[in-house]
């Protein structure tokens, strides 16, 4: 199975729920410019007057935010990180522990960048190590995530689903 080239393709693959709690967890701490995006397609898809929304209780936006089949890329991409710095954060803790890789709770340090790009061979041991305590679809789109973020850091994900099987 190949990657998605866009967010848009990623977010169409995540489940109902997911998305929801990807929602909940973007409006907690929203980037302005994203949250007036949020705001436009909650209205476009709901037939919604601005001050209707804006007026929308965090967890009816987060609902409504939810149903969205194609939000834009960069709010879709902000999705995907609001789910994966949310209710997934042990999956990332666990596959940058397993690379060796300094983070906080999940977020790479600065000092990252300075590290080279991971090989196959460590991304393959990583992947083997967190694929018995996550499920295989998160471990997809969380994997999918990261090289549409940073193409180069990660193209050596290409093909884990064969190391996993």
């Amino acid at each position: 199975m190949d990657f998605e080239t866009s967010a848009g393709r990623i977010w169409k693959k995540v489940s109902r729920e997911d998305k929801r709690v990807a929602a909940a967890t973007f409006l907690e701490e929203p980037p302005p410019e994203l949250y007036a995006h949020a705001l436009s397609a909650v209205i476009r898809v709901r037939k919604l007057r601005p001050q209707v929304a804006r007026a929308m209780a965090p967890d009816a936006l987060a609902e409504a935010l939810s149903t969205v089949l194609d939000p834009g890329e960069p709010l879709v991409s902000s999705l995907l990180i609001s789910l994966h710095l949310g209710s997934r954060r042990p999956l990332l803790v666990a596959f940058l522990d397993a690379l060796g890789l300094p983070h906080e709770n999940g977020l790479l340090k600065e000092e990252a960048d300075a590290f080279p790009v991971p090989e196959a061979g460590a991304l393959k041991k990583a992947a083997l190590a967190i694929a018995p305590a996550f499920p295989h679809d998160q471990i997809d789109v969380y994997f999918n995530t990261l090289v549409l973020q940073d193409p180069e850091r990660w193209k050596g994900l290409a093909g884990y689903e064969d190391w996993i099987k």
